[in-house]
């Protein structure tokens, strides 16, 4: 009589496709049903309860993509990190089989339905855009539906452009830190603020600027920031309002630059204090702040701030970078204009 077979594990609990084919536990192919999917021109909904597998389901069309040339680090970045307080987070599913079907990254389903309304309200309510990255909410704001009256950390909320980043109590209040999910909507959303931000789109070639923030290129981005404030006519500053706010300028500096597609943080928070913006280009970390001064001419106190706290030391000597970049902005609040522009370069010794 032959010996019957070991008997594999249950895989109760485990939401990851690889860790259950890799450790021997029992498991129900369903990977047919990803190809009909992706070929399919339908929307689906996954309505099956709690624990009946919709995670795993959807971690399984994720692998399913190491068919594809591009990483399964770029997929997360780009399509996970919904959180709704769970064990894991969620990639965004309509996304996910747009990208199976078609091999590219695109923000698919912001494309689905571009939110003119969202952003003509952050506009007219002056809406400092680098808060994107790390807002506080408690489970009331969250809650408000009163469209007329709704806060944007609320509507960012409920829209989906926003997501639980964590969840803090204390004296019996619960408050929720919000950010932008992923690089889909951290991408296409600011680049949706720009168009309001400015008067027109810019005109230099986007990779252009990519590519000068990986080389470290200060100077041709001071260039480039000079002619931006430079194409800002005095009648576009004079007839829209929000461009009278002090964090205007800020606000066109963060939500141009996050919608280049590359890894940043805005308000970083570290040991040393809060730093205005921090961007990760390949081997090039930019350590930027933004100082609005109210005279003519430049102060250098945003650079000095900067080396003061010693913002860049958390990059200085980090596996991989090469070089870190201390840069202080400066905007003249009377000529409406870039006026300081200070950066100091620390290089790794080979």
């Amino acid at each position: 009589m032959a010996p019957l077979p070991a008997r594999r594990k249950l895989p109760i609990g485990i939401q990851s496709f690889r860790k259950i084919r890799e450790g021997g536990f029992y498991y129900v192919d369903k990977t047919p049903f990803i190809a009909a999917l992706a070929e399919g021109a339908n929307y689906y909904f996954l309505s099956r309860p709690r624990r009946f597998g919709k995670s795993l389901f959807l971690d399984t069309l994720a692998a399913e993509q190491e068919g594809c040339p591009l990483s399964r680090s770029e997929v997360r970045a780009w399509y996970n990190g919904y959180w709704w307080k769970g064990n894991a987070r969620v990639y965004n599913p309509f996304d996910v089989l747009q990208l199976l079907r078609f091999r590219t990254f695109r923000p698919w389903w912001f494309e689905s339905g571009t939110p003119t309304f969202l952003v003509e309200l952050l506009k007219e309510r002056a809406f400092f855009t680098p808060r994107l990255e790390r807002l506080f909410a408690t489970e009331a704001l969250l809650s408000s539906f009163d469209v007329e009256a709704i806060e944007p950390e609320a509507l960012l909320w409920q829209t989906g452009y926003l997501t639980i980043a964590d969840a803090h109590s204390a004296g019996g209040l619960i408050e929720y830190e919000l950010t932008l999910p992923n690089t889909e909507v951290r991408t296409a959303l600011n680049q949706a603020l720009t168009h309001v931000l400015l008067p027109s789109r810019p005109g230099e070639s986007l990779t252009q600027i990519v590519r000068m923030l990986q080389q470290g290129d200060s100077e041709g981005l001071q260039r480039h920031f000079v002619r931006l404030f430079a194409s800002i006519s005095h009648d576009w500053y004079r007839n829209n309002p929000i461009a009278q706010y002090e964090g205007y300028f800020a606000s066109v500096c963060y939500s141009h630059l996050a919608s280049l597609g590359l890894p940043l943080k805005a308000e970083a928070v570290s040991e040393a204090g809060q730093v205005d913006l921090v961007i990760e280009a390949g081997a090039t970390v930019w350590v930027i702040e933004f100082k609005v001064v109210s005279g003519d001419a430049a102060t250098g106190e945003a650079l000095a701030q900067i080396q003061a706290r010693d913002y860049a030391a958390p990059y200085r000597g980090k596996p991989g970078v090469a070089r870190v970049i201390e840069l202080g902005v400066e905007f003249s609040k009377t000529r409406r204009t870039l006026v300081g522009w200070h950066a100091h370069e620390w290089v790794a010794q080979l």
